[in-house]
This record gives C-alpha cells, structure tokens and sequence, in this order.
C-alpha cells in the first residue's frame, strides 16, 4: 500500500528543461507534468464505469493540455506575455480545479480506493526523474503545487515591464501590481493548503521519498516568497504614494526581510543541488539581500531624523549596509541568471528601480568619511539592528472543495459490501 516508483534521468523527452526562461519577474519553479494514468485498470470494478471515464477525462485533458503548453508556460519575453499565454494557464488552471473535486472522491472517508492508483508526474527541479505513487493524497498535493505553478506564472506575466503608450521607459500599471499580489495570496493559499491539510495524509514513509518539489521545506518556501513578493509590490506603491511615510516603508521592508529570511531557512538544506533547484535558491538569496537593502535603507534615513551624534552615526552605518546589500544583491541576480536555466532581469520597476537610484546617491551624501576605510565585514559590524515587526500578509484560505457530488451515487466497493 502506498509504494512508489522513482525513476532516474534516463527518460529523456519528458524533462523538458528549457535552456532559457526569459525574463523573470517572479520566480516560477520547475513544472510538474503529470503522466498519464489507467483508471480503468487500476480501479477494476470498484468504481462505476461513469465514474472512471469522468476521472479518465479530466485527468487526460490536464495531461495533453500540460505536455503541449509547457514550453509556452516556461519561457516568457514581454512580447509574447499577453492574452495567448494568460489563457493557456487560465484555461489549464480550470481544468484543475474541475477535476480536484472529483479526484477527492478516491480519498473520501479514508476510503481505500486511494491506494488503488498509481500516479505518476515528471519533475523538473528533483535528480530523479519521475516520481510515481499508490497514494490519491500525492496526486491532491500535485494538483495543488501545479496550481500555485500556474499562478505564479500569471504574476510573472503581469509584472513584465511592457512600453507605455507615452514612449517612456517600460513600467507595469498599477492595476497589473495590484491584480499580482491577490495572485501571490491565492497562490500562497494553495501551497499553505498542501502543507496543512494534505501532507500530514501522506505517511511518514512516503513523505520522505517525495520528490524535492514537493518537500515541506520548499512548499513553505514557495508560500513565503509569493508572500514576499507581495509586500515587495506594496513597497512600491507606498514609495509612489506622496502620503506614505517613512515609517509605513520601513515596516514594509522590514517585513519584506523577514518573509525571504523566512523562504531561505526553508530551503537551504535541502537537496536542490541541480540546475533548475539551485536556481530557485539563487532566487531566494537574491531577493533576500535585496528585501535588506530596502529595510536598512529606511532604517537609516528614519535615524536621521534624530537630533543626536549617535542616531546620526547609526544612521550612517545603516545606509552604508544598505548600499553593501544593494552591491551583493546585483552581485547575486547575476549569479541568478547565469545559472541554468538561464534567464535575464526586466528593465527595472518599482522599488528596486527606486532603491538602486537613492540608496547610493543618499549614502554618499550623508557619509562624511571615505567608505574605502570601511570593510564589507566592518560595515556590517557597525550596522544597527534592524526592528521587528509583525508579519501582516497572510495566505488567502483555501479549503479543499466538496466531494464532487457525482460520488453520492456512487455505490459501495466490494470490500466495504464485507465489511457490511
């Protein structure tokens, strides 16, 4: 009950490990395609004939849908990034979530029929090539991940800069950065649903021999980054917002720390040692440092403020930290982009945009010293500590859906008519 199978790299054209992502906004994990799967076969006469030709549908039209349109899904440019590829993963983002409340009915009252089907997906972040397994839940979870996929990949889309009509500088509209932080929180839901509510389902012995991707430490790593992700996009309406203060940004960047401290605990020790899972990490540690050079650039101009030779020379030391993270952040995306698959930063926009313009002409201007005499080492040292604040950004909450109520009519298996 509950084996798996774990098959190594030789497979070959199922992979489908682009060379080159494009341009990334958002960092969107290696796809999970799933294989296809004989219900018919697996389910024998446990299940109605209705009933297995309603899974076998819904589940092969996520498979041909998910194997022709993965390509479009994993490479992005600003160009293509428009109506065609937002309806690819509208459309395959319905085809999973009409086929979840369906799929439920193989693990409904613990029922048996979750061990009856093995089922099988490609990974792309994992060494191993594919992972298939006796357990209903495992594929819930996949669905699940998949989900979160697909809408990471939509915020992607939208925070691409595109040109404006005014021939100016490419940027991305408001209403595109608003609609991407409800994307980021629905996305958040989905991976936070997987690891409260569907993950403890697994057994202890199938959990350990889940595929990378869908390890615990990397599905709360992906929660927190969409979350990340989104107070980055806050940052930078408030810093456009002429009403909001200085308090209101640091506490958002402050925050923003915490959140990519938060991913980077998570995934740090895990096994990501392939191309596509150490570019995930690259990422982490990029909007990590990044998320730190916003924090101590408020910081230090908040110190400022004061009347007192030490708030003015912690002040100092703040924005020197923060032009330190903001070299090292540069630093890392490169180190981001270079890895495989490769990919290249949008123009910037928003408040990386903002911070690599002020933080270094602010530092020099307040620092009256040569900063050569300083070291990286020595400069972190000397930097204040930053404050704690609450984390105010939540996951939306996602509940499993019903019992698709095609199961009511359903009637008992053999083994449960014994039992009877």
């Amino acid at each position: 009950m509950g084996c798996f199978v774990s098959t190594p790299k030789d497979i070959g054209e199922n992979r489908r490990r682009p060379a080159n992502i494009g341009e990334v906004s958002v960092f969107v994990p290696g796809l999970r395609i799933p294989k296809a799967v004989n219900f018919a076969q697996s389910l024998g006469n446990n299940v109605t004939k209705s009933s297995v030709e309603r899974l076998s549908a819904l589940r092969n039209r996520i498979v041909v849908m998910a194997g022709h349109e993965a390509p479009t899904i994993t490479r992005t440019r600003r160009r293509t990034a428009s109506q065609h590829g937002r309806s690819i993963l509208r459309d395959l983002l319905k085809a999973l979530e009409e086929y979840l409340p369906v799929l439920l009915g193989l693990v409904k009252d613990g029922s048996p029929l979750q061990h009856k089907v093995q089922f099988s997906w490609v990974n792309q972040e994992d060494e191993l090539e594919e992972t298939a397994m006796y357990s209903a839940w495992y594929e819930v979870l996949s669905v699940l991940h998949f989900m979160a996929t697909l809408l990471l990949s939509q915020a992607n889309l939208l925070l691409l800069p595109r040109t404006s009509t005014d021939g100016f500088q490419p940027k991305v509209s408001e209403d595109n950065r608003r609609s991407a932080v409800d994307i980021f929180l629905k996305a958040a839901g989905y991976l936070d649903c997987g690891v409260r509510h569907v993950l403890p389902h697994l057994p202890i012995e199938l959990r350990r021999n889940l595929p990378v991707d869908l390890a615990e430490g990397v599905l709360r790593a992906l929660c927190l980054q969409a979350l990340g992700q989104g107070v980055d996009i806050q940052l930078g309406l408030a810093i456009e917002n002429s009403k909001a203060t200085l308090a209101v940004k640091r506490r958002l960047a402050c925050e923003m720390v915490k959140y990519w401290q938060q991913a980077q605990d998570n995934i740090m020790n895990l096994p990501l040692a392939n191309g596509w899972g150490e570019k995930h990490r690259l990422f982490v540690k990029w909007k990590y440092i990044e998320a730190k050079a916003a924090a101590y650039y408020y910081h230090g101009l908040i110190l400022d403020e004061g009347n007192t030779e030490k708030s003015h020379g912690m002040a100092v030391a703040a924005l020197q930290a923060a032009d330190e993270y903001l070299k090292e952040s540069k630093r890392t995306a490169e180190a981001f982009n270079l890895s495989v698959p490769v990919s290249r930063n949008p123009p910037l926009w928003g408040t990386i945009k903002f911070l690599t313009e002020k933080i270094p002409k602010d530092t020099s201007s307040k620092v009256r010293i040569n900063r050569d005499l300083f070291s990286h080492e020595k400069i972190m040292e000397t930097a204040p500590t930053l404050p704690d604040f609450a984390l105010a950004l939540k996951p939306n909450e996602y509940q499993l859906p019903l019992v698709d109520v095609s199961w009511e009519e359903e009637p008992l298996t053999k083994s449960n008519k014994r039992k009877g």
